[in-house]
Formats: C-alpha cells, structure tokens, sequence
C-alpha cells in the first residue's frame, strides 16, 4: 500500500511541476523555426506517413509567399525520438524543398525538430545546375 502511494506522489508531483512523465517525442503540432517559418504538422497515420503545412518567411522570389503543402514520413514502432523525412513543394515558386531530421526531447521534457534541408530550385539549362540546389540546417520549436 505504502508503494502505491508514493508512486501517486510522485506522479501528481509529475503534473504539478510539469516534468513530462512521457517522454515521446510527438511529430504532431505547430512549429517555428529559426528563421520564424511555421510549420503545421496536422497528421501522422499509422504507418508513419506525415501531413501538414509551411509558410515559410525566407524567399528570394517576387511573389508572395504562401502556405506550402508538406508531406512525409517517420520511423513508426517504438521510437521515442523518431527520424523524419518531409517535402515541401512551394506554392509560390519553381523550387522544392527536402528535410530530414529528428526529433528530441530534452530533460525538461522540451521538444525541438533538429534538420538538414536540400532546396531545389529551377534553372534554366544544365550549365547552370551547379547553382540550382542549396543546402542547410533549421531548429523547430514547438509553439
């Protein structure tokens, strides 16, 4: 009885601290990058397969910038902080963005999405591929 006890202690101490009692990282949510893009990730089925959106804040083209479908998948099983794919083919623009990354929960139970992203975009010949795709990193944040 004494046992029982002190694991409700320790849980109701969980909730009233706020220290996560699970630690799964959950792709699902609102995310902000370092640059101030949002990411919507609205859904992951159950083989992994992952739906959402992006505004990105960052483009070099004149046109307005709008909300971009994201599609994608996750390791599924038991991953507590899983790897992740993801294409965002820009509403806006010639160009077609890939991510991959992971997703970490830190000791305070803080989510962040750490990523590596190939851009794509649209030239005019293949003399000029060698400028056509971009390379670089982002860290998402859960709003």
């Amino acid at each position: 009885m004494q046992s029982i006890g002190f694991i409700l202690v320790l849980a109701l101490a969980g909730v009233t601290l706020g220290i996560p009692l699970n630690d799964k990282c959950s792709l699902i949510g609102l995310w902000k990058n370092d640059l101030g893009s949002e990411m919507n990730i609205t859904a992951v089925n159950n083989v992994g397969k992952i739906f959402g959106t992006y505004l990105t804040r960052v483009s070099s083209t004149d046109k307005p910038i709008g909300v971009s479908p994201l599609r994608g998948s996750q390791q599924m099983g038991d991953q507590e902080q899983p790897t992740f794919g993801f294409t965002v083919a820009w509403s806006f623009s010639d160009s077609t963005t890939v991510f991959v990354g992971q997703c970490f929960v830190d000791d305070k139970g803080k989510e962040t999405l750490q990523t590596m992203w190939l851009l794509r975009k649209k030239v005019d010949s293949s003399q000029d591929n060698w400028k056509a795709t971009l390379v670089g990193t982002n860290l998402f944040t859960r709003v």
